[in-house]
């Protein structure tokens, strides 16, 4: 299983900063998440850049099982 990360918005969408997927591309993986957390986890990850291993990942990125996902959503502030 992939280690699922989440920062800011979307792990407070989520109720969560980690959990665990086991879906073999980004796309499938972010699907699992959203039908977990509903439908503000699904709009906070829409806008959030997506990464796999530290480098930035599309939904056919695949996943094995030592790697991690994580859901970075905008940064604001001044």
């Amino acid at each position: 299983m992939a280690r699922l990360r989440l920062f800011g918005p979307a792990a407070e969408a989520a109720g969560t900063r980690n959990d665990t997927v086991d879906d073999r591309t980004v796309g499938a993986a972010l699907a699992t998440a959203a039908s977990r957390y509903g439908e503000a986890f699904a709009a906070v990850a829409a806008g959030s850049r997506i990464w796999v291993n530290g480098e930035p990942a599309d939904p056919d990125t695949p996943l094995g099982d030592a790697d991690e996902l994580a859901v970075l959503p905008p940064v604001s502030g001044g």
